[in-house]
């Protein structure tokens, strides 16, 4: 580990961090901020090597030069004290180094999208999308839609949510998959019970992806943002939408204001994805696994179940039931996720 290359990385960032266009995007900012950190703790613990490095060399010129015993045996004292001051020093770096270079989770990206059952099956997928925005917020974790697209009555054709916590991936990764709901819809004249689907899927998002993005794999598309109904609430393209030929991985984002922040967050989900195909050396990994997730969206698959009449909601894997589905609508899932965590701790 190089000290100048350190102290060289750190003035680097200081720069950034007083770059308005750079502040512009929070998430340069945390990382950033984080990046930092790391930085300090590292030239702190290299400063105190050097010093003690220094300590050592002046006690072994002693040992070459001195003639007194008692100076001789000061010199080796310190010379062994050092050593093993040293040892620490450098253990803690070691595992300062891994921790700083182990992939870890910063959040987690949910997308959500109607299945069978047309307008109600939208609308549904609607109720769940604000459903997770909502025990998110209860949380206190900081929450972006990133993509969204909506139906003329409200109802949500796809929509993209990112929330920025760790504990939001521990918490929610049970909730991939289809989600079915039994209710009749305002639209519904007879009274008749409908069955919709919605899928969930749900993907992590690690801190330091390394990928390298070919310009040439990259095809962009600039568009106006959308808000509810569909209607462009921008004038100008901001909104960006990237698909990646090799892999058909496609990323759409709006949540920024301008056209370079959303092309940046999208290339962040693009390589956070990205790496989850490389770590598991399939190539269509990510593809794979949300469609593992997703299903067919048929009506007869289903991970969960909300039933309005009976108002009950069954998850099919734990085989246990829960009552009050508008309060667990509203962001109360913590029933829900605990039963997650007793039947697989380790998961």
């Amino acid at each position: 580990m190089d000290l100048n290359k350190l102290l060289q990385e750190k003035e680097q960032l200081l720069q950034k961090l007083s770059d308005p266009e750079f502040l512009s995007n929070s998430g340069n900012f945390e990382n950033a901020s984080r990046r930092l950190k790391e930085l300090d703790d590292q030239i702190f613990l290299l400063k105190e090597l050097n010093k003690i490095d220094k300590k050592i060399e002046e006690a072994q010129e002693i040992l070459a030069t001195a003639t007194d015993n008692e100076l001789l045996k000061l010199a080796e004292e310190e010379i062994t004290k050092n050593e093993e001051n040293k040892q620490k020093l450098l253990q803690k770096l070691a595992a300062q180094d891994k921790e700083n270079n182990s992939q870890k989770i910063k959040g987690v990206i949910l997308e959500i999208r109607p299945g069978t059952g047309g307008e109600e099956a939208a609308l549904f997928a609607y109720d769940l999308l604000r459903m997770y925005e909502k025990y998110a917020q209860k949380n206190h974790w900081s929450t972006k839609i990133i993509n969204i697209n909506t139906t003329n009555l409200g109802g949500l054709k796809e929509g993209t949510l990112e929330i920025d916590s760790a504990d939001a991936y521990t918490n929610l990764k049970f909730e991939g998959g289809v989600h079915r709901v039994q209710r009749i819809p305002e639209t519904e004249k007879s009274g008749r019970v409908h069955t919709s689907t919605a899928t969930v899927a749900v993907l992590p998002q690690m801190e330091s992806i390394t990928i390298e993005l070919k310009p040439e794999d990259i095809e962009e598309t600039f568009y106006r943002s959308s808000g509810p109904g569909g209607q462009n609430v921008q004038k100008v393209e901001t909104a960006v939408r990237l698909y990646h030929k090799p892999t058909g991985l496609i990323i759409s984002c709006q949540s920024e204001r301008y056209q370079k922040q959303n092309r940046e967050k999208a290339l962040e989900i693009l390589k956070n994805q990205l790496w989850q195909i490389e770590q598991e050396k399939q190539l269509n990994q990510i593809t794979k696994e949300r469609r593992d997730q997703i299903g067919r969206a048929e009506r007869a698959e289903k991970i969960r179940t909300y039933n309005f009449p009976q108002d009950r909601i069954t998850d099919h894997r734990l085989k246990k039931s829960w009552h009050n589905i508008n309060h667990i609508l509203e962001g109360n899932l913590e029933e829900i996720i605990e039963e997650f965590k007793k039947e697989y701790p380790q998961s």
